[in-house]
């Protein structure tokens, strides 16, 4: 540790902030810029420093700009990643280093299972999990034969394998495109040759923007009713679709208006200072920082007490927008999943309206492979 490691708190945020894949990352950041304001740029009482760094979805920078952030600005903390193949990247210098790691979007598999590792905090979530909560709902709803799609990458592929994990039917096709694919014509093909009952991707950011719009171009949309989980139908995407979002369900563990204190001063501060309604993405970021906030608190500023801050992370004692908080014994978090629908409100925005609730309490589905230890 740095010798003045005790009188403030360095974070390292990586990010994905340019590119077709960057309106993801610059959500997480904007909400951990609001948390960080609403504490006066303080943890704990700790005054905060923040080295950023642009990842560009690419695992190969991510680790370069981590084995920077930890050896030369040698930071407290590291945040903001959005895709799990740059997690896994970033995690491997981030852990050896003994450096906390708390996630406010990549949630992989493998950390939550047999290579969890005592300084990975998955706050948002573990990567099936809204993709299980739409499997159900869609059996649900009686859907019989379906085609599903997702990027070709640890995300993508979790995803997809979480939602057959719940879905009760049968699975007609099972795409793979490549990460930042923006072009579905072939895709688009093959799913009116197979002529499923359904649709289910996940295609994050500018992803599904354009598949959105070329599947509507088709006139596919029309013919085959298809759903995704909350990340594909986020704030972000309406903002760009806008009507032709209107009627699509999508499954998540947060939305702008859950109904407790904390979300609703959440959305309005959010929504003052940026002009729009914030996606699931803003809020994790803004979690990471009262997370934070609260543990640096619990230890009295001693950072450097590793056991004592892990075990002040890990209690969770702080007020989460998305209500009721607690981490599972892999250190990712018991979501409860909601149904939300796309719709046209009083005063003619488009915008998620909270309509059911799929799942409470839900546990991920590796945490039985994880033997936690100490750090």
């Amino acid at each position: 540790m740095s010798a003045n490691a005790a009188d403030k708190v360095k974070i390292g945020f990586i990010s994905t902030l340019s590119g077709p894949l960057a309106a993801l990352g610059t959500e997480i950041r904007d909400g951990f810029r609001l948390g960080l304001d609403e504490t006066g740029n303080r943890m704990g009482g700790l005054p905060v420093e923040v080295v950023e760094g642009d990842d560009q979805a690419n695992p190969g920078i991510g680790k370069q700009l981590a084995d920077k952030f930890i050896k030369r600005d040698k930071v407290d903390f590291m945040t903001g990643v959005v895709y799990s193949n740059v997690m896994m990247a970033v995690g491997a210098p981030t852990f050896a280093a003994r450096t906390f790691y708390i996630s406010a979007a990549a949630g992989p598999a493998s950390l939550a299972g047999a290579q969890c590792n005592p300084y990975f905090f998955g706050l948002a979530w573990q990567n099936d999990g809204q993709s299980e909560a739409m499997g159900r709902h869609m059996s649900d709803k009686g859907y019989k034969r379906v085609v599903i799609m997702a990027p070709n990458y640890t995300g993508g592929k979790e995803n997809l394998e979480g939602f057959k994990r719940t879905f009760k039917g049968s699975v007609a096709d099972e795409i793979y495109v490549k990460l930042g694919e923006l072009d579905f014509a072939s895709e688009i093909a093959r799913i009116r040759a197979q002529k499923p009952d359904a649709l289910f991707f996940f295609l994050p950011g500018g992803m599904g923007i354009n598949f959105i719009k070329q599947f509507r171009a088709a006139g596919l949309a029309s013919e085959v009713p298809y759903f995704v989980p909350g990340y594909s139908a986020d704030e972000d995407t309406i903002q760009a679709l806008g009507e032709a979002m209107v009627g699509l369900q999508n499954s998540s563990h947060w939305a702008w208006d859950l109904d407790n204190a904390a979300n609703r001063n959440f959305v309005a501060r959010f929504q003052q200072r940026y002009g729009r309604l914030p996606s699931m993405y803003a809020f994790q970021g803004y979690d990471v920082v009262r997370l934070l906030d609260r543990a640096v608190a619990d230890v009295k500023g001693k950072i450097e007490d590793k056991r004592a801050l892990h075990d002040a992370i890990a209690a969770a004692r702080f007020e989460s927008v998305r209500g009721a908080f607690k981490f599972n014994t892999n250190q990712f978090p018991i979501n409860d999943f909601y149904l939300r629908e796309v719709q046209k409100d009083e005063s003619g925005r488009v915008t998620n309206k909270t309509v059911g609730k799929i799942m409470t309490a839900h546990t991920d589905s590796y945490a039985g492979a994880c033997k936690m230890k100490n750090p």
